[in-house]
């Protein structure tokens, strides 16, 4: 480039030796580098997503199951603490998303490309960054694809069981019969993969309205039976101490990242522009979730105070038909979700194949979704107890990829622009591993116990149905919202 990316000033020290000063560049200063060249332009989408398409794929990513467990949440926190700690906690993991679309803008003038998934964000960007960098731009690529991969077909898994036990127990109710889980699991086969056959998000998006429909009116169902005959606030705790409160980061994070679907999106949007900004797509869809979570969890708590399960719903009483709708919307909002989840795996696994299948790419294409439903259905039927083990892997990879990796990568791009005045970047980034480690340690402290939980002797002399039905409550409490 003829044009350098930094605005770097030649000073004399007092030996007369000639130092650099780095200072922030401008991003106009890298566009004007670039000006015979838009990214955005050129961007080439058979079927572009609008801003209100991906603003429903984002509040389904967003407003998953995960929300479920925000009663549980304010327990750890209180209401004061758990109002406050939320609306920070949303910053972090928003700021995450918004700064590594911000670098793939940024990598998009420098590498003169048009789209990127997040690991070739990743990729490029240590690729271009220092020299201590460049050799971990395989790494980074491959560390994330697997991550994301392996967290999100798990998760596939997982909505196969939640699916099934919310059925179950209705049929247990009304007809009395307790029938093996797998049953219930393998008949979702075919229905889900039909739903893997929808070609792009553009066609998604339907789906995602309709799910987010189900869920709107489930969890308006939930707060009917939350804001009925509620005791006083004033016998709810409002603060509580920092170690009581550790578990509550771990909870709302995971609830709310949901780092694998931003740069599908961003890549399949008309404007891509639009999804960073202070009006922005993400910053809209984020805020909108905010409140959501908090007042649910706000509300949730009041009413069932520490008494509040992983999955607010089961505290519902199921002999009411209100409960038993609210069951049956979660079952379906899951459902209509699973084929964004979907998305993500079949991005990277046809990303890591399709130079192979050049002649019928189609045709291997539909192929490779039928044969990935069927092994994640399959997963699903031979261990229907998997939810705590995805909560594990997810705690361990979403705190990672969700809030490590995209500060990581901003730190790389932007290396030789510098990190501003008093090197705030750098401090700022600080604070976000600090979020990152403690989604890390306190995320998978609960997945391992659940998991413990699950194969003691207790959990064996209960039965499969009652031990699925504790393997889905514990993962809705670790991991179910950022993967829901």
């Amino acid at each position: 480039m003829s044009m350098r990316m930094s605005e770097i000033c030649l000073t004399e020290n007092n030996n007369n030796e000639e130092r650099y000063k780095v200072a922030p560049a401008s991003i106009n200063v890298e566009k004007g580098a670039l000006a015979d060249y838009d990214p955005f332009r050129e961007r080439k989408v058979d079927h572009p997503t609008s801003d209100m398409d991906t603003l429903t794929h984002l509040l389904k990513a967003s407003l998953g199951t995960g929300i479920l467990a925000m009663p549980m949440a304010f327990s750890y926190s209180g209401l004061v603490t758990g109002i406050f700690a939320t609306i920070a906690t949303a910053l972090v993991c928003t700021h995450c998303a918004y700064v590594l679309v911000k670098c793939a803008h940024t990598l998009y003038y420098r590498s003169r490309r048009t789209t990127m998934s997040f690991s070739e964000v990743a990729e490029v960007a240590f690729q271009n960054g220092p020299a201590w960098a460049k050799p971990w731009a395989q790494f980074m690529k491959h560390f994330i694809n697997y991550g994301l991969f392996i967290t999100y077909f798990g998760t596939c898994s997982v909505y196969t069981v939640i699916i099934a036990e919310n059925f179950q127990q209705l049929i247990e109710h009304y007809f009395g019969w307790k029938g093996d889980p797998r049953i219930f699991i393998s008949m979702l086969l075919i229905p889900l993969i039909l739903l893997s056959w929808v070609p792009n998000l553009k066609y998604l998006a339907p789906f995602s309205s309709v799910a987010n429909v189900f869920m709107g009116v489930g969890l308006l169902i939930t707060f009917y039976y939350c804001t009925t005959d509620m005791p006083p606030i004033s016998e709810r705790k409002l603060h509580t101490s920092l170690i009581q409160i550790a578990p509550f980061f771990g909870i709302v994070i995971f609830a709310m990242e949901a780092i694998g679907v931003v740069m599908p999106l961003e890549n399949s949007m008309r404007t891509p522009q639009h999804f960073i900004g202070i009006c922005g797509v993400l910053n809209k869809g984020m805020g909108g979730v905010t409140m959501v979570y908090i007042l649910l969890g706000f509300v949730g708590y009041v009413k069932y105070g520490n008494d509040a399960a992983g999955s607010i719903t089961l505290n519902l009483p199921i002999e009411e038909i209100p409960a038993q709708i609210v069951k049956i919307l979660i079952a379906l909002a899951v459902y209509c979700t699973f084929g964004l989840q979907f998305y993500v795996c079949l991005e990277i696994g046809w990303d890591f194949i399709k130079d192979k299948f050049t002649k019928r790419p189609l045709m291997v294409n539909y192929m490779m979704r039928t044969v990935l439903v069927t092994a994640a259905v399959l997963l699903a039927v031979a261990v229907p107890t998997i939810g705590p083990f995805v909560g594990l892997l997810g705690a361990f990879c979403f705190s990672i990829l969700g809030l490590l990796v995209p500060v990581f990568i901003e730190m790389v791009t932007y290396w030789e622009q510098g990190f501003g005045k008093f090197n705030w970047i750098i401090w700022k980034n600080v604070i976000v591993c600090i979020f990152g480690v403690l989604a890390l340690i306190f995320g998978s402290k609960d997945a391992i116990a659940d998991i413990v939980k699950l194969y003691s002797n207790n959990g064996f002399e209960n039965g499969l149905y009652e031990t699925t039905a504790g393997a889905i409550d514990g993962f809705l409490e670790t991991t179910a919202g950022p993967l829901a």
